[in-house]
């Protein structure tokens, strides 16, 4: 990777960092993911949960799978994409990774 293209990645990390809210991420999910998904859980699918092993288990603990997931759906999950922003699937993609590690 040259140079610049690192410093670019670089700087892009660190502008997701900083947009990164997750008091809005948590009235995301409230508002759109309670419903299946509650302290973490699953009620479609109980093995595939939003418990950090689960999410580990499944290769979904990073920011990018879960962004992706919630922006275009999965099996029973709806894609959101189009219903919400960027800024919000990116916000409660976050809050979801951060409930994950702090076990919900």
């Amino acid at each position: 990777m040259s140079t610049i293209n690192l410093i670019l990645a670089l700087q892009t990390e660190i502008v997701l960092a900083e947009d990164i809210d997750l008091d809005a991420g948590q009235q995301v999910f409230s508002a759109n993911c309670m419903g299946c998904h509650a302290g973490g859980n699953n009620v479609l699918m109980p093995e595939k949960t939003l418990q950090k092993e689960a999410l580990e288990n499944f290769g979904m603990d990073n920011i990018q799978s879960i962004t992706t997931q919630v922006t275009n759906g999965k099996m029973q999950m709806p894609a959101f994409g189009g219903r919400l922003t960027d800024e919000e699937i990116n916000n409660v993609a976050n809050y979801v990774l951060n409930q994950s590690k702090s076990g919900w």
